[in-house]
């Protein structure tokens, strides 16, 4: 294993492996003033997806672990690439796993997804309907003057708070949006930081503002800007349904995560399994790895389908073999 790396794709939690980080590169480096605010740690989503990751087989191969690496050196996002099923989302996961950064902020893109999503929202509505409620009951509560109530961070806007350690940001499916919105993240993601209007018309009134974050906690947002003080590590997935904006790309450290295979196919089914697991399989394994060798495209998640119900459905080796071939069909050719 490389001395370098920070995040070694073993499963092995160790909070204390970010502070082995060295300092950012000036171009890099960002100075907001920390902030008092407690992380959550990781959710049902994390163990979803990793399963039990203390197995001893590498999870990643050596060109992902230094891609990887690179991009919490340079403070960069990652961009990763690669066909459906292969792990990219897991890889955010896996590191927020392994460097004990909490829960992941977690952004599906979707075609109708804009930078404002990603970045915050403010319900008008709900504080205008308040308001009435307020004059019609005359409770004497000023609810509605509270704008913070009103204002909810989104995960992109969350991972940039001014946190003394990295959140994990996992923008999911990039290019599913439609042609405006990598265009528009350049500025978010380069500048480290990005205005909240609403409250910077009344930062000279009330210059402190507490918002919701995406985790459900509240935060102060100070004159109107949400600053970072350590970049997110930035996971921006694509199944290679188009091409990216070149601005886009000179600012990210460019994966194409190729489908686990070997050790690491066997490191997956331990993980999710258990230790004997792979070798429990290997029938199922070699027919899907073999049933691949034909060209078309076979998620790995199949696999895992197909192990986990001839655990609890198949009565002898036939019933696996047909279990395996109904679950295992390619999803570029369709149902046979």
């Amino acid at each position: 294993m490389s001395q370098w790396f920070v995040y070694e794709g073993t499963g092995e939690r160790d909070p204390d492996k970010v502070g082995r980080l060295p300092v950012p590169p000036p171009w890099r480096a960002f100075d907001a003033p920390p902030i008092p605010y407690e992380v959550p740690g990781l959710d049902s989503s994390t163990r979803r997806r990793l399963g039990e990751r203390t197995v001893p087989l590498p999870i990643q191969d050596v060109e992902t672990l230094e891609l990887v690496n690179a991009a919490l050196y340079l403070r960069r996002p990652l961009l990763v690439t690669g066909e459906p099923g292969v792990g990219k989302s897991t890889l955010a996961h896996s590191v927020a796993h392994e460097l004990g950064l909490g829960r992941v902020l977690e952004w599906p893109i979707v075609s109708r997804s804009e930078l404002r999503d990603g970045l915050y929202t403010y319900d008008a509505i709900g504080r205008l309907q308040d308001a009435q409620l307020e004059r019609s009951t005359d409770t004497g509560e000023p609810v509605s003057q509270d704008i913070g109530r009103y204002i909810r961070l989104g995960p992109l806007g969350t991972a940039l708070l001014a946190a003394e350690r990295p959140r994990v940001l996992l923008i999911d499916e990039l290019d599913k949006s439609d042609i405006d919105l990598p265009n528009d993240l350049l500025n978010v993601l380069e500048e480290g930081k990005f205005p909240i209007p609403e409250l910077e018309r009344i930062s000279d009134r009330t210059p402190v503002v507490k918002v919701l974050t995406d985790d459900g906690r509240r935060v102060e947002v100070t004159g109107g800007q949400v600053r970072c003080r350590a970049f997110p590590f930035v996971v921006m997935t694509s199944n290679r349904e188009r091409d990216f904006p070149a601005p886009l790309l000179r600012r990210c450290v460019p994966l194409d995560l190729r489908a686990p295979r070997d050790q690491r196919l066997a490191a997956l089914v331990q993980a999710h399994f258990g230790q004997s697991a792979y070798d429990d399989n290997r029938d199922i394994v070699e027919q899907f790895t073999e049933a691949e060798a034909d060209g078309a495209m076979r998620p790995t998640d199949q696999l895992l389908n197909a192990i986990f119900l001839t655990q609890h459905a198949a009565r002898d080796a036939i019933g696996r073999e047909e279990i395996a071939q109904l679950l295992m069909r390619p999803l570029d050719q369709g149902p046979r």
